[in-house]
């Protein structure tokens, strides 16, 4: 009886989680699903020039300044047809009692 309500509680809890994350000071996204946002490298599209010496499946970070002047870091990765794709994003968060 037990084990089946430890397990109940936990299925509760995890269903609760989702792809995004908060700890002090910034909030994580990653997953498939990010869109680009202005001051994203693909925001309007991918760029004009493709990444031909970099090996495919290679990841690199771009950092920018969003609308809100907010930190941004953004993570890549470099697809097979040389496109690329935000695989994690964190937003740094302004801190209220600074």
């Amino acid at each position: 009886m037990k084990p089946a309500l430890v397990l109940s509680i936990l299925a509760l809890a995890l269903a609760g989680c989702s792809a995004s994350a908060t700890t002090v000071g910034y909030s994580f996204n990653s997953g498939s699903g990010l869109a680009p946002i202005p001051g994203s490298i693909t925001y309007g599209g991918q760029p004009p020039t493709k990444l031909t010496k970099s090996p495919v499946g290679s990841t690199f970070s771009h950092e920018f300044t969003n609308q809100v002047g907010r930190e941004v870091h953004e993570t890549y990765i470099i697809e097979p047809d040389r496109s690329l794709r935000i695989i994690d994003r964190y937003v740094k968060r302004e801190r209220i009692w600074d």
